[in-house]
């Protein structure tokens, strides 16, 4: 790697790490309070659509942040501010007539995401999903000023400023548990708001920390003439239109699981713990890994300079799977500990643990295929090639609602289950890594008509000697775990999972290099 993309990635690696120990810290106190209950349950079906928009149109690596990186890096500070203030008044009028829409018609919106939800549970959703409308407004202005801070390369303010949102959440529940011990007669910040009222306040806090930065650089330009500059802003909403509804159809998989997920009592809260269990290093890779290639993919594209974009997706294909086949080792191998120690205290009771460590294991699986589908997106992203990730994001659709359906089984009203294999929540889960297999297979194959060539026997084989190194690594360490099943407390059940960490580590990277699938270098300098 040259120097200043080096740079970049620890920038991005270290903010996002920040940012996803915040995260961690926020479940750990969500779990404490809440458990998998119906609170917590009712604000995972509530968070859908805000949550939805505030991934898929103001998270970093979403398709607002990617347009908005592929139009702006080209231009001056003076052009790029005018192009952003345009679209951004034009986007925040959308978004803002968007989100009276889902205020006016919430309780309908939560009884088509949940049918079979309980009536309580639905009730405090609604309620919930009022509270969060304002996000949807938010998240355009969050994910324009995300593209235009990596524009300017500031990688490292776009990947922290999201732990505001859980550092906020975290307040509201000390703040509650204060305040309700000490007014019992008074509850202000009552649980069935307070989720909804810390993530609003967080969106909020994180949407003016980044306009400051913005306004810092040069790029906000409200005094702008705004009949210049056309054809780039409408090249930003070229890519962003069917870019978000390539990306939502990916995420309208979340609502069909979210759907299902319904008859099955704290299947919600049960899959978001594992989810971020899941999502948390899996985001410090994607921003990592992907983050600092998309210019780099936009710029070679721009050059005409195929052979150069080839070498370096194949490069990062190969990274990419020799990181998430080590975590899906990882997890599966350390699930008990790593639930028990994260999770286990308060509301969070056994039961509940028990839940959550099958769903961990369900979803490592599928790790692989969840990063591999995200690099191959992004770099149709990035070449402004989103016709083909969009019609592969709507055949996963028609595929997920079928498996989803098949495998908790295929349920019909009056007539029962036609389908002898019912695997409750996990076959939920099972279903997005079979329908995210498939997609890969889509994008890859079709990488070809893009004139980028892959060498899919040599990477076939590749993956599988990484496969088979985490298969022995995970075999050895969890014959170790067995002879430590007496420990009792929970430092020694940290102390064990930092040991089996290390050891998982070293005979990866160990056995990876003797089957020369892994070419990381480690050099004194560098350490």
């Amino acid at each position: 790697m040259h120097s200043n993309l080096k740079n970049h990635v620890f920038s991005i690696s270290f903010g996002t790490s920040l940012s996803k120990l915040a995260g961690c810290l926020r479940q750990i106190f969500i779990a404490a309070a809440f458990g998998v209950g119906v609170t917590y349950d009712a604000f995972n079906y509530a968070y859908i659509i805000p949550g939805f928009l505030l991934i898929i149109i103001g998270g970093i690596n979403g398709p607002l942040h990617n347009a908005v990186v592929a139009v702006l890096t080209p231009l001056n500070k003076k052009n790029g501010g005018i192009v952003l203030t345009q679209v951004s008044i034009k986007l925040s009028i959308l978004l803002c007539i968007l989100a009276i829409l889902i205020y006016l018609n919430s309780s309908l919106l939560i009884d088509l995401l949940a049918p079979n939800l309980s009536y309580e549970a639905k009730s405090i959703a609604t309620y919930q999903l009022k509270i969060l409308t304002p996000c949807i407004p938010l998240s355009g202005l969050i994910g324009l000023s995300f593209g235009a801070l990596n524009t300017q390369r500031k990688f490292f303010l776009s990947s922290v400023s999201p732990a505001i949102i859980s550092l906020t959440t975290i307040f509201f529940i000390l703040f509650s548990w204060i305040f309700n011990k000490e007014n019992s007669s008074y509850h202000f910040f009552s649980y069935t708001g307070l989720l909804a009222f810390a993530t609003l306040t967080g969106t909020l806090i994180q949407f003016v920390v980044q306009i400051v930065e913005i306004n810092k650089i040069g790029l906000l330009r409200l005094g702008s003439t705004f009949n210049l500059l056309k054809d780039e802003e409408w090249r930003i909403f070229k890519l962003i239109i069917p870019a978000s509804i390539s990306s939502g159809l990916s995420q309208i998989n979340v609502f069909i699981d979210m759907f299902f997920a319904s008859s099955f009592q704290g299947a919600a809260s049960g899959l978001a713990y594992g989810n971020f269990l899941i999502q948390a290093p899996l985001g410090i890779l994607s921003n990592s890994l992907i983050l600092p290639l998309l210019p780099e993919f936009s710029q070679l594209r721009s050059d005409k300079e195929n052979r150069g974009l080839q070498k370096k997706l194949i490069s990062a294909i190969e990274y990419c799977f020799l990181t998430t086949i080590f975590l899906a080792g990882f997890f599966i191998t350390f699930n008990n500990q790593i639930v028990q120690l994260v999770f286990q205290r308060g509301s969070f009771d056994y039961s509940a643990a028990l839940k959550v460590k099958n769903i961990l294991i369900a979803y490592a699986v599928g790790i692989p295929f969840y990063l591999y589908r995200d690099l191959l997106v992004r770099t149709y992203y990035s070449i402004e090639k989103t016709n083909f990730p969009f019609k592969s994001s709507f055949v996963g659709i028609i595929f997920n609602i079928f498996f989803d359906w098949f495998l908790i089984g295929a349920p019909i009203k009056d007539f029962g289950n036609l389908s002898p294999y019912n695997f409750g929540v996990i076959g939920i889960i099972l279903s997005s890594v079979i329908v995210n297999f498939i997609v890969c297979i889509l994008l890859s194959l079709n990488l070809r008509n893009e004139d980028i060539h892959l060498p899919y026997l040599d990477l076939l084989r590749k993956i599988s000697l990484m496969s088979l190194a985490a298969f022995i690594d995970s075999t050895l360490c969890f014959t170790i775990l067995k002879t430590t099943n007496n420990l009792n407390s929970n430092l020694e059940e940290f102390l064990l999972l930092i040991f089996g960490t290390l050891t998982f580590f070293v005979i990866y990277y160990l056995l990876t290099k003797c089957l020369k699938v892994n070419k990381f270098k480690v050099l004194k300098k560098e350490i």
